[in-house]
C-alpha cells in the first residue's frame, strides 16, 4: 500500500474513495472498503481510504476519547488486506478540524485525493461543526464531477457492527463475539524487545512487545496465536497489561510465551491473535505464587488449543 501523509499534494492518479476512521477495522469497515474496491476495478480507478491521525474524538477530548483499537500500522495493513492500494492520512489538528465542509471538499477531497467516487458509511459528518453529510457531498459532487454513495450497517446476529460494540466485548473478555464483528481474532502488532528476562527466571521465556495502544482496550491473560515468524500462526498464552506484581509498568506492556519454540526473535515484528480469555490480570503476593500462576495459565491455554 501506498500511504500519503497530509493533502497538501495531490495524489498521482483520480481515485475511487473510501473515508473513515477505520479504528479496529471491523465487518462494516471491510464491506465498505472491499465494495469500493469492486468499484475501483470496474471503473479504472485506484481504490483509497482516507483516514485521520489521532482519531477526532482524541483531538477534541482526549481525557474522554475511547480506547484505540488499532494503531496506524496496524489499520493500514488490515485495509490493504481489504482491497485498498493507497492511503492518506490527514493529522487531525486544530487547522485540520477548523476546516468547513466547502474547505474539505475542495482542498482535501477533489484537490488532494482527485476525487471521482466517494463511499461513505451511513452516519459520516465532516467539516467544522460536523455540518457536512451525505446530501452535502453529493451536492458537491454534482459541482466537482464526482459521485457518491453510503453503505448501510453491517448486522451481525441483530447487532449492528460499530468500533464501539467490538470495544464492549473486548471490554468484557468476549473474545468470540468480538471475533465475529471484527470477521477475525483481534489483533496487536508489535516489534520484540528485550525485557528484564524475569519469563526466563519464573521458567516461561517471553517475547515482550511494547504496546502503543494507551489506554488499552482490555487487559488480561489470553490464549494467542502468533505470525509473523513461522509459515503458520504459533499458539502460545500472553499477558497483557502493566504487570503488578513486579513492580508495574508506566506503559501497557505484551508478553507472549510460546509454546515449545526456542528461537532468538529479538527484533522482530510479530502480530498476536487474542482468541481466548483466560483470567483478568491480577497482583501476587510474591514469585511462587506467580509462578504457580503462570504454570496455570499456560496448561489453560494448551488445553484450550487441545495441544
Amino acid at each position: 500500500m501506498r500511504v500519503f501523509r497530509g493533502h497538501s499534494r495531490p495524489v498521482p492518479a483520480p481515485v475511487a474513495l473510501a473515508i473513515g476512521n477505520f479504528d479496529g477495522v471491523h465487518l462494516g469497515h471491510s464491506a465498505l472498503v472491499g465494495r469500493l474496491a469492486g468499484y475501483a476495478r470496474d471503473h479504472r480507478l485506484v481504490p483509497m481510504v482516507l483516514t485521520f491521525e489521532p482519531h477526532p474524538r482524541e483531538f477534541f477530548a482526549p481525557g474522554s476519547a475511547p480506547a484505540r483499537l488499532s494503531t496506524v500500522r496496524e489499520k493500514l495493513e488490515l485495509l490493504a488486506e481489504c482491497g485498498a492500494r493507497q492511503a492518506m492520512v490527514c493529522p487531525f489538528n486544530a487547522r485540520f478540524a477548523a476546516l468547513s465542509a466547502e474547505e474539505f471538499v475542495e482542498q482535501v477531497l477533489v484537490l488532494g485525493c482527485r476525487v471521482k467516487h466517494l463511499i461513505i458509511g451511513d452516519d459520516f459528518r465532516f467539516g467544522r461543526g460536523r455540518s457536512g453529510d451525505y446530501a452535502y457531498l453529493q451536492q458537491a459532487g454534482a459541482r466537482w464531477g464526482f459521485t457518491v454513495e453510503a453503505m448501510g450497517s453491517v448486522m451481525v446476529d441483530g447487532e449492528r457492527v460499530s468500533s464501539s460494540g467490538v470495544r464492549r466485548a473486548l471490554a468484557t473478555g468476549d473474545m468470540e463475539h468480538a471475533a465475529r464483528l471484527l470477521g477475525r481474532p483481534y489483533i496487536m502488532d508489535g516489534q520484540v524487545l528485550h525485557g528484564q528476562k524475569l519469563g526466563r527466571q519464573l521458567g516461561f521465556a517471553t517475547a515482550n512487545l511494547r504496546i502503543k495502544h494507551n489506554p488499552l482496550p482490555m487487559s488480561g491473560v489470553f490464549a494467542v496465536e502468533v505470525s509473523g515468524l513461522d509459515d503458520k500462526p504459533l499458539p502460545g498464552v500472553a499477558n497483557l497489561g502493566v504487570r503488578p506484581t513486579v513492580g508495574g509498568t508506566t506503559r501497557p506492556l505484551l508478553e507472549v510465551h510460546l509454546f515449545d519454540f526456542d528461537r532468538d526473535i529479538y527484533g522482530a515484528h510479530i502480530s498476536v491473535r487474542f482468541v481466548h480469555k483466560l483470567r483478568d490480570e491480577q497482583r501476587f503476593p510474591n514469585f511462587d505464587a506467580l509462578k504457580a500462576q503462570i504454570a496455570a495459565d499456560a496448561a489453560a491455554a494448551r488445553a484450550f488449543f487441545k495441544l
